[in-house]
């Protein structure tokens, strides 16, 4: 099937959704996506981030789809025509969805461990406001324990529910999900439960905002402060890669994330005692920096980007100045004792 995104064709295998075919493509019209995960199934549908407009349907059917939809759960037709970065109607939306999943979110980006990796940090500030228009009280959550590993912070949650398909996937049983209905929804284990399986450290890195975060991790360091590693060991745990991101300060390694893609979507997961356990240099095998995929505020400057040398085409001398000046302000050329007596 062909299919064209943004004036640009590609062709298609059928059950091909709109976003995944958008990212076959490349580029800014990959649309963004909040819940969607390739890795895991039954994800998709629920942040609306990812809305495009689909101006032909198809060629057998060639009207327009009157409303937006949602490209992680819509499927590709042949000779449909869909306009994602190109529509001003999309942009709209995006900016109405940003504005909605931030009307409960605190503002506490300066303390949050998630600060600089955040997909809503970036969602908000190509599509966020500089103002809010919600004057209500935003909806708040009582702390909760749900480990000695994983900390929950239910006021960060925009409820994209990765981390229950996670759990749903990845272990033989889950003990927590989404309670609730509306706005009183929340994340949260059934009868306090604690989650204690192998596999559970990988809702820290589905998680698209900070409402999952490290406990070994927290207020250790901010993460542009660190440098990533690209590491592997032998792993006892047959279901495990053992390949892994080191987050290393110096000699120490302060953190360990399993390996991400362009999209910030787990390439493979690890388990727990990679994760949490193993924070000695001499557990892992380090291949070499992490290469970044695109510009952040981790990567500014970092090590692994070819830095061009700098040339200012000015004027002959223009920044050495006169020979004069040059003489008062270093006072090499000037004799001490060359001073007028009284």
């Amino acid at each position: 099937m062909k299919v064209t995104i943004d004036g640009q064709e590609i062709e298609v295998a059928p059950g091909t959704t709109i976003l995944q075919a958008a990212r076959m493509i490349g580029g800014e019209s990959v649309p963004p996506a909040m819940c969607y995960y390739s890795k895991l199934e039954k994800t998709g549908g629920k942040c609306r981030c990812c809305l495009v407009e689909v101006t032909k349907g198809s060629d057998a059917d060639p009207r327009p789809m009157p409303k937006l939809v949602a490209s992680c759960v819509t499927g590709c037709m042949d000779g449909m025509e869909v306009a994602s970065k190109s529509s001003e109607r999309v942009t709209e939306a995006r900016k109405a969805v940003t504005e909605f999943l931030l009307i409960n979110h605190p503002l506490d980006c300066p303390v949050c461990d998630q600060a600089g990796e955040c997909d809503l940090q970036n969602l908000s500030f190509e599509h966020g406001k500089a103002q809010s228009r919600f004057i209500e009280d935003k909806r708040t959550f009582e702390p909760e324990n749900i480990g000695d590993k994983i900390q929950l912070h239910m006021n960060r949650c925009i409820l994209c529910q990765r981390c229950v398909q996670v759990a749903e996937q990845l272990t033989d049983y889950r003990v927590h999900g989404v309670l609730n209905r509306g706005d009183h929804a929340q994340i949260s284990t059934y009868v306090a439960a604690a989650i204690d399986n192998d596999f559970s450290g990988n809702m820290i890195d589905v998680c698209p905002v900070g409402a999952l975060t490290d406990k070994t991790f927290r207020f250790k360091s901010r993460v542009w402060f660190n440098k990533p590693f690209n590491a592997h060991r032998n792993c006892e745990n047959p279901e495990c890669c053992g390949k892994a991101t080191l987050w290393m300060f110096g000699n120490e390694i302060q953190r360990v994330t399993a390996r991400k893609d362009i999209y910030h979507e787990v390439e493979d997961f690890i388990c727990n005692t990679c994760r949490f356990d193993k924070k000695e240099v001499t557990d892992w095998v380090i291949e070499g920096p992490r290469k970044f995929e695109k510009d952040s505020v981790i990567n500014q400057n970092n090590y692994t980007r070819p830095m061009e040398k700098v040339i200012m085409n000015t004027e002959k001398g223009i920044l050495e100045g006169r020979e004069q000046d040059r003489k008062k302000i270093s006072m090499a050329q000037i004799p001490f004792n060359n001073q007028k007596k009284q």
